[in-house]
């Protein structure tokens, strides 16, 4: 299924949800940061997205739809997967992003993100 392709500042919009990301440069192409590190950019043609993540679940993404996730050479013996944007869905790029910050984010930033609400335990226990 063919998608419009998402424009960086949808991108950069869904990885504003996440704490401590920054807009900045790479390779001179628009990019995201967190905290200074970098997970993510446009590539030249603003028809790819570059995100960080391990190489066990690029492999996957890569198996599980290889026209949607690949690597070139040059990012082969590194911690990115590349997403064709005309094909992934807009809850498809948000969760890769959110992978890339994940593996970016210093481990506070991270705990900080996943520690429940206060008052989330008791709202479960009430039936």
């Amino acid at each position: 299924m063919t998608h419009p392709v998402m424009s960086w500042s949808r991108v950069v919009t869904l990885a504003k949800e996440l704490p401590g990301v920054e807009e900045g440069l790479s390779y001179g192409q628009p990019s995201l940061k967190v905290k200074g590190k970098f997970f993510s950019r446009v590539r030249d043609d603003g028809a790819v997205l570059v995100v960080r993540t391990n190489l066990f679940a690029r492999q996957y993404l890569i198996d599980s739809d290889p026209e949607k996730y690949f690597v070139t050479d040059h990012y082969l013996n590194h911690p990115y997967v590349l997403v064709n944007l005309g094909l992934a869905s807009e809850a498809e790029v948000r969760e890769r992003i959110r992978e890339g910050w994940r593996e970016a984010a210093p481990a506070k930033l991270v705990k900080g993100l996943d520690a429940p609400e206060p008052g989330a335990a008791a709202r479960r226990d009430v039936k």
